[in-house]
């Protein structure tokens, strides 16, 4: 008991265990303080102001940004603080398009929500803020007139994503976050990530939305609509539609989008199974023959644009493989042009970067996307929203045929290193229950940012990396030219993979963990859990790919030249 360090915070004792700072001490005992600037996953940048507290010598600090002490005695909601708080909130409503009832961001606003906690119904100052909106990225749409300069997302796209696509500009009164030169967003090295939009507290940064496009499709009589569903889409949507995060709700995904007039249905993880046989023999093959190693993964579009940006030299270790998304398509839309059908072709993504892979010139026939549209997670949400589905009372229904048939494989695609294990799982070929066991404890799972194990092969091994997050690529990649060995790394842009894409619902570790959690079990349901076991994956080979795999399945990225 001697050895305890202890303060007070608001006349409570406290003990101090190695937290950060005092907001982290603080919110330990049930108190949640404001804050904008403050993200446990970013630096600390105390900008906003908004923590202070009261020491007991009359002093303010910054609780985000001040080490606890023992001894220390000090006070969160004295009047001075809530007057102090309530300033800048209004402060930052008369630099603020204040046009909530229309915001994209209407209701899961930080701005808004402090706004109404702290009860300002009139600002007292005049509103000086305009709209500068930035519509060049396929991704994501900007309106520096919503900006509150918090910061949070210059630190993401630097600290976390290794990008730098946009900073703070100019100074004082002046500063604003912008791009080099004042480049449009779609200018610049973005790769359309949207992780910036993720941790935006207002309506500043947001994924575009495009929910019309589809409205508009379903609404015409002369088009089928037909979507498939990522896997990770599966165990994201269901706590903003009042559900448990991390549930598997896919029938439900598939009943709202039916009643909403959908006509065919598919699933992503059925093409995750043709890439885990296609990425597989590329890595056998390159193995055997003396390919260029290590063998990188070519799923994430994000990941795809960055190594484009910033290290064209490594695009022959890519994988000529399309994504699973485009691999579906281009089949839907190969079955589409043979029965001379007019298909509108949409694919619902964790991810953001989708909305520009699938406007790539290389996944296009005769100028017409195999894609058409891709709406994301949250864009799903408001769309069931706006059609007045009670989705948590949908009785679910199942994927059509026929792709119908899906394997576990394909289902941990939304994870971080599952891409690795269904491929661990294709080489091992097992239904023994004891070498799954031995496949999840390899080293490919967990939240950490980058992982790596070795692998068995004939009489040496190969050396396996997972990375999530462009920070960490960049860091293996740099291994890799300091000359270190690896045979086979994936990738995936956004920390801790699709489950946390920038499509999808906000998320803090949590909601990942319980999102990974549901990856896993919706594994475990499936009586099919390695890709070539699939027997519609077999079938679609004889009957539909024959002997086009490298047409329908393949792609070749045009190098970026510098």
């Amino acid at each position: 008991m001697a050895d305890k360090k202890m303060m007070i915070v608001d006349g409570i004792s406290v003990e101090i265990e190695n937290e950060r700072n005092l907001l982290e001490v603080i919110r330990k005992i049930g108190i949640e303080l404001p804050t904008f600037c403050y993200s446990s996953e970013l630096s600390i940048y105390g900008a906003c102001r908004m923590c202070m507290v009261e020491n007991e010598k009359g002093g303010l600090e910054a609780a985000c940004s001040t080490i606890p002490r023992a001894g220390m005695n000090i006070k969160t909601n004295t009047v001075r603080l809530q007057k102090y708080r309530k300033n800048i909130l209004e402060l930052l409503l008369a630099n603020h398009c204040s046009d909530c009832t229309t915001c994209d961001k209407s209701t899961k606003c930080r701005l808004q929500e402090l706004a109404k906690r702290f009860q300002i119904h009139n600002v007292r100052f005049p509103n000086t803020a305009k709209h500068q909106i930035d519509d060049s990225s396929a991704c994501i749409t900007r309106d520096a007139g919503k900006c509150i300069l918090c910061g949070d997302c210059v630190r993401m796209c630097n600290e976390t994503q290794n990008v730098g696509a946009i900073d703070f500009t100019y100074r004082s009164s002046k500063v604003a976050v912008n791009t080099a030169f004042g480049k449009p967003i779609g200018e610049t090295n973005c790769v359309g990530c949207g992780q910036c939009a993720a941790v935006c507290p207002t309506g500043a940064i947001v994924v575009k939305n495009e929910t019309e496009k589809l409205w508009k499709a379903i609404e015409n009589p002369n088009v089928k609509v037909v979507v498939q569903i990522a896997p990770a889409v599966r165990v994201a949507i269901g706590k903003d539609l009042f559900m448990k995060d991390g549930e598997d709700v896919m029938g439900k995904i598939v009943a709202a989008l039916r009643r909403m007039g959908v006509d065919e249905v598919y699933d992503t993880a059925f093409s995750a199974d043709l890439t885990v046989i296609e990425e597989s023999n590329e890595f056998i093959e390159r193995l055997q023959n003396g390919g260029k190693l290590p063998l990188i993964t070519s799923c994430c579009p994000g990941w795809i644009q960055y190594a484009e940006n910033t290290h064209p030299e490594l695009m022959e270790n890519i994988s000529s493989c399309k994504s699973p998304m485009q691999m579906f398509s281009a089949i839907i839309k190969d079955q589409a042009r043979q029965k001379k059908e007019n298909i509108f072709h949409v694919a619902i993504m964790p991810c953001s970067a989708k909305k520009f892979e699938a406007q790539r010139e290389e996944f296009k026939h005769d100028d017409i996307p195999d894609v058409d549209l891709v709406i994301t997670t949250k864009e799903l949400i408001k769309m069931i929203r706006k059609s007045g589905i009670i989705f948590d009372e949908l009785e679910p229904e199942a994927i059509d045929m026929p792709f119908g048939t899906i394997s576990g494989a394909g289902v941990i695609f939304g994870v971080t290193g599952g891409v690795t294990e269904a491929v661990l799982r294709r080489v091992a070929d097992t239904n023994s229950r004891a070498d799954y066991f031995a496949i999840e404890k390899m080293g490919q799972r967990g939240m950490v940012g980058i992982k790596e194990f070795d692998l068995p092969y004939g009489d040496s091994s190969l050396h396996i990396g997972v990375v999530s997050g462009l920070k960490n690529a960049e860091t293996i990649i740099q291994r890799v030219k300091n000359g270190e060995k690896f045979d086979f790394i994936e990738i995936m842009a956004c920390p801790n993979g699709c489950i946390n894409g920038g499509g999808q619902p906000r998320s803090h570790r949590p909601q990942r963990e319980a999102r990974t959690a549901g990856i896993y079990k919706s594994d475990k349901l499936l009586s099919i859990r390695r890709a070539q076991a699939n027997p519609i994956v077999d079938k679609v080979y004889k009957e539909i790919i024959q002997d086009r795999n490298h047409e329908l399945l393949h792609v070749h990225y045009t190098r970026v030249k510098h």
